[in-house]
C-alpha cells in the first residue's frame, strides 16, 4: 500500500513540474518564431529596398 502511495505522489508531483517546464517550452517556440518573423520581414523589406536602388 505504501509503495501505491509512493508511485501515486511521484506521479502528481511529476505532472506538477511537467505543467511550467511546458509552459516555458512554448513560450521559447514562440518568441523564436516571433523574432524568426522579424528577421524574415527585415530581409524582405532589404530585398526589395535593393531591387529598387539598382532597377
Amino acid at each position: 500500500m505504501g509503495r501505491i502511495l509512493l508511485v501515486i505522489a511521484a506521479i502528481i508531483a511529476a505532472f506538477i513540474l511537467l505543467g511550467p517546464l511546458v509552459g516555458l517550452i512554448f513560450t521559447l517556440i514562440k518568441w523564436a518564431l516571433v523574432a524568426g518573423l522579424v528577421v524574415l520581414g527585415v530581409v524582405v523589406v532589404k530585398r526589395v529596398l535593393d531591387g529598387t536602388r539598382h532597377g
